[in-house]
Order: C-alpha cells, then sequence, then structure tokens
C-alpha cells in the first residue's frame, strides 16, 4: 500500500470515532448529538484528544474534561443538543 492510501484509510478511521464519540457524549444511551455537532467538534476532538482515538469512551470523556476548551461553534452546538436531550429525559420522566 501506498503511504498516502494508508494515511487516508486512517484519517477516515479517526474521523469514524470522532463521530462516535460525539454520538456517545450523553446521560442516555439513545441520545446521539447532532451532525452538526459533530461537524462542529471534529477538529477539537483531533485538537484536544487525539492521543484518545480511537477509543470512543476516552475520546467522550477528554471532550467533556476540555469543555472549557472547545471551539465556540462546538460548544453552543453541544450545549443545545444537551439541553435538548434534558427536556426530553425530563418530559419522559414525568409522564
Amino acid at each position: 500500500m501506498t503511504a498516502s492510501f494508508t494515511r487516508t484509510v486512517r484519517q477516515a478511521g479517526l474521523i469514524l470515532a470522532v463521530a462516535a464519540s460525539l454520538s456517545a457524549l450523553s446521560s442516555t444511551s439513545s441520545f446521539a448529538f447532532s451532525a452538526e455537532a459533530q461537524q462542529m467538534c471534529t477538529s477539537d476532538a483531533f485538537r484536544l484528544c487525539s492521543s484518545e482515538i480511537p477509543n470512543v469512551s476516552k475520546i467522550t470523556v477528554c471532550m467533556m474534561k476540555h469543555r472549557s476548551e472547545l471551539s465556540s461553534g462546538c460548544r453552543s452546538v453541544m450545549d443545545r443538543d444537551l439541553a435538548a436531550q434534558k427536556k426530553k429525559v425530563a418530559t419522559t420522566d414525568s409522564n
């Protein structure tokens, strides 16, 4: 295999790992962050948590640990998605 192909395959794997970790960032297993959050936070995950890739649970912990260092776009999308999920859980719990 060429180095270019190997690099491309590795990058694709890393992107999938980041996307999976963002999907796992929740208090309930059924919640997944939006595609917008995945797009907005991928660079933050690489910047702050690349040493944890491909371990999804470690990336998740790392992103939460570095929440204050996230880009404003990533943080706002994650906060919005988390708030929507909490509202959904509260509505479900009150029924």
